[in-house]
């Protein structure tokens, strides 16, 4: 596992946060939902794309 894939989620939960913090102040609450589900969607996506890797490194280890 990689440091940059942390930090990588780590920024997107911030400028997710951020954004949603200021969607709401401006009365736009809909849009920081929607903000918010967009954001939990792309980490989603990435620890996919990672356990998928890992899955296939256990496959790969585990045939000899």
């Amino acid at each position: 596992m990689s440091v940059t894939i942390i930090f990588k989620i780590a920024g997107i939960g911030i400028c997710i946060a951020l954004l949603n913090q200021i969607l709401i102040k401006s009365g736009k609450d809909e849009m920081a939902m929607m903000t918010t589900l967009a954001g939990v969607i792309i980490v989603l996506v990435i620890i996919v794309k990672m356990l998928a890797e890992f899955f296939e490194t256990i496959k790969v280890f585990t045939e000899f």
